[in-house]
Formats: structure tokens, sequence, C-alpha cells
């Protein structure tokens, strides 16, 4: 029974059949071997975008930071979500890597930049001249940091907004494979056709070792992440692992099915979930991730016996145990219905 996170989950046996295969013999170094060539090129098949540059990386925080600092200066500032992870979750990765800037955060609901919160956030800078920051890079996430989705048409609009500032759009898409299995669309349609510029492509919760691709839309961008990427110590020697990583993940669709794996665990959770009455859902789940609000007493029935997942707010050991909760539940790839009848029958 464990929730707690897709990064906890197993690699799946092809990807490490890739890695072993790759370990055969030499190759060239730092991404001069021939997996690496092959994988980018992949990518950019996968995309419908042959003019896209690709760099490969083990962290989604340094894709994130690498890619954002390409995109701002350190007097800029980033606008994200409240909940977005280079926000909460990053120890001021961004700041680090862009050499100071800030980051700009943007309300919205149930994990999403608001359109009309995003533009008034843009158009408060103005005015200040040297003494506040310059208007930086959108940076938007897709699954969100609540489960939620972002449409083409969504992504288009907070595009529009960019555009109209003269700023450029990114995509944190550790899980960018949830997403696009979900909305049931392709990967352009919710990437460089509604207006991203850069995306931070994450194969790590869903089936990989370690495998992140900077897969940056506009070509004039790609001199200086390839110089980040270095300077920041993410340009691996042996490139070839993550690369047999990725052209395992796309063979034969692995990757979109073992996110729409994922989701579906998700979705039988939830199904699993609303017919218990003592628990109430913060946000409409839309892929592999779900956050619930229950009594503390629960909490402890469940952990005791052996139920793994985050609590995302309040303590467990705290007085009233009639005080609610929420906890984050996270579905992989692996996840099966055992282990999800298993946690719904200790209700």
């Amino acid at each position: 029974m464990h929730f707690a996170s897709d990064n906890a989950g197993p690699v799946h046996s092809r990807v490490m059949e890739a890695l072993a295969t790759a370990n055969e013999g030499h190759a060239l170094a730092y991404g001069g071997d021939g997996l690496t060539a092959r994988a980018k090129e992949r990518i950019r098949d996968v995309f419908e975008a042959p003019r896209a540059e690709v760099f490969l990386a083990a962290s989604g925080t340094a894709a994130n930071a690498i890619l954002l600092a390409s995109l701002t200066r350190p007097w800029g500032t980033v606008f994200a979500a409240e909940t977005a992870h280079i926000h909460e979750d990053e120890c001021g990765a961004t700041e680090f890597m862009t050499g100071g800037a800030k980051i700009t955060l943007v309300r919205g609901e149930h994990g999403k930049l608001d359109v009309g919160a995003l533009a008034d956030a843009i158009a408060g800078l103005g005015g200040r001249g040297v003494h506040g920051v310059a208007p930086g890079p959108v940076s938007l996430t897709n699954v969100t940091e609540r489960g939620t989705l972002y449409t083409a048409r969504e992504i288009a609009g907070i595009a529009a907004v960019a555009r109209a500032a003269g700023v450029p759009l990114h995509m944190d898409g550790a899980r960018f494979a949830n997403a696009v299995a979900a909305l049931g669309c392709t990967p352009a349609e919710i990437t460089w056709q509604a207006g991203v510029e850069a995306l931070s492509l994450g194969a790590t919760k869903n089936g990989c070792l370690a495998a992140e691709a900077l897969v940056v839309f506009d070509p004039a961008l790609a001199g200086e992440v390839e110089r980040r990427r270095m300077r920041a110590g993410h340009l691996l020697s042996k490139h070839r692992f993550l690369a047999a990583q990725f052209l395992a993940w796309f063979e034969d669709g692995l990757w979109l099915d073992l996110a729409a794996r994922a989701n579906a665990a998700a979705a039988r959770l939830a199904r699993g979930l609303r017919e218990r009455p003592e628990i109430a859902f913060c946000h409409e789940p839309q892929a592999n991730m779900l956050f619930i609000d229950m009594p503390r007493a629960i909490h402890r029935h469940l952990i005791a016996r052996g139920a793994v997942y985050n609590l995302w707010s309040g303590r467990l050991d705290g007085d009233d145990d009639d005080e609610v909760l929420t906890a984050r539940l996270v579905c992989g790839w692996s996840t099966t219905d055992a282990e999800i009848d298993a946690f719904l029958d200790l209700f």
C-alpha cells in the first residue's frame, strides 16, 4: 500500500534491460555517443518538432533551473503558481541558477495559474524602472502539483498573456506523460503548438531510473542552455545511460502505457474513496495524484496498518482525533489493484 510518490516505484524492466545493453563496450563521452543522438532525434519525432534542441539531464530540479536560468536574467522574475515545485520543493534552485532572479507567485485554484491574475502580476511590475525586477518567463506545471491538468486551450491562453508581455513560457513536465495520457492529446498540442518555448520532460517518475530532458523549441536558446547545463555540472560523462532510458521509454509507446496505468490506478483509488463518507476530495483528481481530507483518527488507523502516503497538512501526533488532515496519495505505473483494494478495505 505505497502511495507516497511515483518516485518511490521501481524502474521498468525494459528500461533496466536497455541500461544493461548500453553498458556493453565503449562509447564516446559527454553526449558524443550514438545512443544520445538517437534519443534526441526520437524526442524531436515524438514532439513533431524537427528544429527542437534536446539536452539530457538526470534531475528534474536541474532541468527546471537550467531552463529558467536560460530564459531570465538575475534582475528578472519567474511567474509561477503558488504551489509550483520550483517554489516549494527545489531549495531555491531557480534563484541559485539564475544568479538571483526571484519567483513571483500568481494566485489560482487547484494548483493552476489564473490567467487574469497572471496578467495583473506582470502589469504590476510596470513603471518601477530599475527599482523593480524585470518580467521574466512564466512557468506552469502539467500535471500540476495538485493533480490537475491544463488543457491545450488553457495553455494557449497563458501563452497569449506571456507573449503580449514579451516573456517566454516554460513547462515543468515532471509528469508530462500522465498529462498526455489523461488528455488524450499529442505532446505537440500541449507544448509548442500552444505556445510553450521550453519543456522539462520528466521520465524518472514514470518508469525510468534517472532521465530528464530539456526540450527547447526555440533553437535560438540552445547555446545558452547547453553552456548552463555544463556550468551547472549536469553534462554527464556517460551520457549513453540517460539516452538508453529514453529510447526504451518511447519504444512501442511504453511511456504512455505506463502513464495510463498510473492514471487508471488513481481513478480506481478515487472511486473507492468516494464511497467513504468520511473522505473529502480537495481537488478533482485528473491524473495520478489525489489530495483528500480525513480525520486524524483515520490517518492513524491507516498508517498503523501499513499504508504509506504523505500528510500534506497537520501532524499525526495531535490531540484531537477529529481534526481533519490532508493526505496526498500518488499512484505509479506499478501500483496494483491488490494494493488499492487492500488500502480501501482498511476503512
